[in-house]
C-alpha cells in the first residue's frame, strides 16, 4: 500500500511540457500541413496505404491544434478556458495517441498482407476496405477517449482561484472511471496493436529471408527492411514507455499496492514518457517518408523522371517489392510447366 508520506512532488513537469509541447506544436503543425498537403494534391496515385497514412496525419495535426492551449496552462498553471475545452483537449490527446498507434498497426497489416499473401489479400486490399477500417479506427478510438470527459475534468488548485486541467482527481475519481478507461485504452489501443505490429513485422522477415527472394530485387527488399525499422523504432520509442508508466501510474492513483520509492519513480517516469509519446506527431512524417518513394521525390523535388519511373514510384515500396516478387513466382511456375 502506498503510505501517506510518500513525496507527491513533481511540479518540474510543468517546464518539461512547456517546452516539449512547444517544439512539437512547431514541428508538428509544420510536417503535418507538408504531409497532408503531398497526400492530398501532390499524389497522382492513392492506395489503401496512403488512405492510411492520411488519416494519422489528420489525426496529428487536430492535436497539434491543441497544444496552445496546453502550453498556456503549463506556464500559467492555471487553465482559464473552461471545462468544456478541457474535455475537448483531452479527448483529442488520447484520440490522438491510440489512432497513431491503430493506423501504424494498418500500414503493418497492410504490408504484411501485400508482402506475405500478395494473392489471397488481393481482393481485402482495396481503398473502399482500408476507408472502412479508418472508419472504424476513428470510432474506436472516440468511444475509448470520449468517456474521459463524462465527469468535471477543471478543479480548484489547492482551493486557490486557479484550476487544474485533468489534474488531481481524488482516490474514488480514479477506483471508480479512470482506471477502466485506462484498462480498455491498454488493451484495445496498446496491447493488441503491438502484438500485431511485432507479428507482422516478424512474418514479413520472414518472408523477405526465403531462397527466392534473397537473389532478387535486393534494392527494393532493403528498402522494406529499412521500413520496418523505422516503424518499429518509432512505434516501441513513442508508445510502449508511456503506455508501461500509465499502468503503474494507475495503480499508484488507486492506491493499489505500490511502495514510496515506485511513487517516485513513477511520478518522474510519467511525464518523460508521455512528452515522448506526445512526439509521435513530429515521427509519424518520418514513416510516411520511408513508406512512400513519391514522398521522398516530393521532399527532394525531384520531378526530372520519366513518366513511366513516376508512375512505378507513386507505389509503396511494398507494392514494388511485391509486384517483382510476383513476376518471379510467374516465372518459376512457366519454367515448371515448361520442364512436364
Amino acid at each position: 500500500m502506498v503510505s501517506s508520506n510518500c513525496s507527491t512532488e513533481d511540479s518540474f513537469k510543468y517546464t518539461l511540457y512547456g517546452c516539449i509541447f512547444s517544439m512539437v506544436f512547431v514541428l508538428g503543425l509544420i510536417a503535418n500541413c507538408v504531409a497532408i498537403y503531398i497526400f492530398t494534391c501532390t499524389l497522382k496515385v492513392r492506395n489503401e496505404t496512403t488512405t492510411y497514412m492520411l488519416n494519422l496525419a489528420i489525426s496529428d495535426l487536430l492535436f497539434v491544434f491543441t497544444l496552445p492551449f496546453r502550453i498556456y496552462y503549463f506556464v500559467a498553471r492555471n487553465w482559464p478556458f473552461g471545462d468544456i475545452l478541457c474535455k475537448i483537449s483531452v479527448t483529442l490527446f488520447y484520440t490522438n495517441m491510440y489512432g497513431s498507434i491503430l493506423f501504424l498497426t494498418c500500414i503493418s497489416v497492410d504490408r504484411f498482407l501485400a508482402i506475405v499473401h500478395p494473392f489471397r489479400s488481393k481482393t481485402l486490399r482495396t481503398k473502399r476496405n482500408a476507408k472502412i477500417v479508418c472508419a472504424a479506427v476513428w470510432i474506436t478510438v472516440l468511444a475509448g477517449s470520449t468517456p474521459a470527459s463524462f465527469f468535471q475534468s477543471t478543479n480548484r488548485r489547492n482551493n486557490t482561484e486557479q484550476r487544474t486541467c485533468f489534474e488531481n482527481f481524488s482516490e474514488d475519481t480514479w477506483k471508480t472511471y479512470l482506471s477502466r478507461i485506462v484498462i480498455f485504452i491498454e488493451i484495445v489501443g496498446f496491447f493488441i496493436p503491438l502484438i500485431l505490429n511485432v507479428t507482422c513485422s516478424t512474418m514479413v522477415l520472414r518472408t523477405l529471408n526465403k531462397p527466392f527472394t534473397l537473389s532478387r530485387n535486393k534494392l527494393s527488399k532493403n528498402k522494406v527492411l529499412k521500413m520496418i525499422f523505422v516503424h518499429l523504432v518509432i512505434f516501441c520509442f513513442c508508445f510502449v514507455p508511456y503506455n508501461i508508466t500509465l499502468i503503474l501510474y494507475s495503480l499508484m492513483r488507486t492506491q493499489t499496492w505500490i511502495n514510496c520509492s515506485v511513487v517516485t519513480a513513477v511520478r518522474t517516469m510519467y511525464p518523460i514518457t508521455l512528452c515522448i509519446a506526445v512526439s509521435n506527431c513530429c515521427f509519424d512524417p518520418i514513416v510516411y517518408y520511408f513508406t512512400s518513394d513519391t514522398i521522398q521525390n516530393s521532399i527532394k523535388k525531384n520531378r526530372s523522371t520519366r513518366p513511366q519511373d513516376i508512375r512505378f514510384s507513386e507505389r509503396p515500396v511494398s507494392e514494388n517489392f511485391i509486384q517483382h516478387g510476383l513476376q518471379t513466382i510467374k516465372m518459376k511456375i512457366f519454367d515448371s510447366d515448361s520442364t512436364i
